[in-house]
């Protein structure tokens, strides 16, 4: 009977261990990466899909963007628990609104053989069409409706249905956030009705949004703001709602949610479909484009998302967020580097990308030590 109280008293140390090493927030923001599959590394070794699912596993990133959707990338990430986020090309936008069979032989190709082994999550019909020229916009929605309905045909129900905007193509002005509205004639005309069609049918809002090139477009934001730096001086304070922002991304993340409510969808989950700081510049011009200073973009940017304290117009943040990108271009002259990982897939950082690593592993010894001591008790 001693010992039973005693193992009892053992258990309920261990509970309250793990209990004090667990945050007392979590976010519930998921934190990924976009992919877009290259012709090589380097030009000479090829990058299968099997090597970039194992990377992404090795690396704890638990959902990926893919912006060619090729198929063979998709059957590579079967059984990884790794989230996929798929894209249908701007070309295909016309064609998909116009022929309902088209999109459905578009989801038997890329959704039908994987899905669930792998787990697809979102459809992005088209990617920043306004600005894609020919303009598609037009066929946006009924491309989204067709995709939609192809998949409620073949009784899947978990797979959401969108499309991604660029900030700068919809939101003319970010500042103060609490004034921002969608640019018009897009807002009426493109914009509503969509958001109408993601509110029925329980969709995200998706938006590539680059604290990056907001603080490249504006001499009266400093680069502290847009780095997530904590100086004096580092806040632009919103006047008509009293609130101060500590930050750009949260800035430009209410300065969306603000054009929402004024269409009053206010309350659709919001995701970054893209986000990131060049590690180099398209000339010498772009002189804050270093590895520096996307260093402490992209590690204050997960601090901060990891925090849980969101937006000031959001307490819950957004839903989900992707770095751009996985692996860099191949370097040439006239494009900007922005890639996790260097050609040969080592790391360009020295911080973690997993979540919680360290919380984890502090468990885990909570856990090994507990059953070290039970172990030697029952001996006894």
């Amino acid at each position: 009977m001693k010992k039973m109280h005693s193992l009892s008293s053992y258990l309920l140390l261990l509970i309250s261990l793990t209990a004090i090493a667990t945050p007392t927030t979590t976010s519930a923001t998921t934190i990924g990466v976009t992919y877009s599959t290259p012709a090589s590394i380097s030009g000479t070794v090829q990058l299968s899909p099997d090597r970039i699912a194992e990377k992404v596993v090795s690396m704890n990133i638990p959902a990926v963007r893919l912006l060619d959707s090729n198929p063979a990338m998709i059957r590579a990430f079967a059984y990884t628990n790794v989230s996929l986020f798929l894209s249908v090309p701007n070309p295909l936008v016309p064609l998909l609104a116009s022929n309902r069979s088209l999109a459905m032989r578009w989801v038997y190709r890329h959704v039908l053989p994987f899905y669930p082994r792998t787990k697809i999550s979102i459809i992005s019909v088209g990617n920043d069409v306004i600005s894609y020229s020919p303009d598609v916009s037009p066929f946006l929605l009924r491309a989204m409706q067709n995709v939609h309905l192809s998949l409620v045909d073949l009784r899947i129900y978990k797979i959401s249905v969108s499309t991604t905007f660029s900030f700068f193509n919809i939101v003319p002005t970010a500042f103060p956030p609490s004034s921002a509205q969608f640019q018009q004639p897009n807002g009426e005309v493109i914009i509503r009705p969509i958001l109408q069609f993601l509110e029925r049918t329980n969709s995200s809002f998706l938006i590539n949004l680059y604290p990056y090139n907001m603080y490249r477009s504006s001499f009266s934001i400093p680069i502290g703001f847009a780095l997530f730096e904590e100086f004096p001086f580092n806040f632009r304070d919103d006047l008509t709602t009293g609130v101060r922002y500590r930050n750009l991304f949260d800035m430009m993340v209410d300065a969306v949610i603000s054009s929402m409510a004024v269409m009053g969808h206010e309350n659709l989950p919001v995701i970054v479909a893209e986000t990131g700081w060049p590690s180099s510049g398209i000339d010498a011009s772009e002189v804050d484009a270093t590895l520096l200073y996307s260093e402490m973009f992209l590690k204050a940017l997960l601090t901060h998302l990891r925090s849980g304290c969101g937006t000031p117009l959001r307490k819950e943040g957004v839903s989900e967020v992707y770095i751009f990108e996985l692996v860099e271009k191949d370097a040439k002259q006239g494009i900007r580097n922005w890639g996790l990982l260097h050609h040969n897939m080592t790391s360009k950082y020295s911080f973690d990308f997993s979540d919680g690593g360290k919380v984890r592993r502090f468990k885990e010894i909570l856990v090994g030590f507990f059953v070290q001591v039970v172990m030697l008790y029952l001996l006894m």
